[in-house]
């Protein structure tokens, strides 16, 4: 795996991700030196959601259709609850998703975002974690849910929340750079 500076690092993402969850590791990424790359189903701007509260929008640089999953180091899914509810309908994010963690590269889902792991029918026999009314979800998929700021299981990492971020980004930075991700 190349260092965090060498590597590619794509979010997907639409209309209702939590900001934080998708602007804080974006930046914490680009102040490592990833290049990174925000894609949705269209490539008009994005609105992000501060808990209940609109915030800021975003605009993609490409669209699901466009992706080359070989052209990545690893994948985000951010969360916020209309994001991955509406993602998880659209077939191509949803193979997207299937395609990274078959292909071994790291996929980090935060809060909400493990509903995408769900829909990808990835989360079979794997521990994560996710936000308390995604647990059940991940439950009837065949996981083994716990309550922690970040799971690693394989190329899977998953968080809980926004306070998590920083163990979160930690996690996937280790996991593109091929360190062994340490447990939290």
């Amino acid at each position: 795996m190349p260092a965090i500076e060498e590597s590619r690092i794509l979010i997907i993402a639409t209309d209702g991700f939590e900001q934080s969850e998708l602007f804080e590791p974006r930046q914490a990424l680009l102040d490592a030196g990833a290049e990174v790359v925000l894609a949705a189903p269209d490539i008009k701007p994005i609105q992000g959601m501060k808990h209940d509260e609109k915030g800021d929008t975003i605009t993609p640089e490409i669209t699901l259709d466009a992706i080359k999953i070989a052209e990545y180091d690893g994948l985000i899914l951010p969360g916020g609850v209309a994001n991955p509810d509406t993602l998880r309908t659209h077939e191509k994010a949803v193979a997207i998703v299937r395609a990274f963690v078959e292909s071994g590269k790291p996929v980090a889902a935060i809060c909400h975002g493990p509903w995408l792991l769900v829909e990808a029918d990835v989360v079979r026999g794997k521990t994560v974690t996710g936000w308390p009314s995604v647990r059940t979800d991940l439950t009837n998929a065949g996981a083994q849910v716990v309550d922690r700021e970040v799971v690693i299981d394989g190329n899977i990492i998953t968080s809980r929340k926004p306070d998590d971020i920083p163990a979160f980004v930690d996690a996937f930075r280790a996991a593109v750079t091929a360190a062994q991700p340490v447990e939290a």
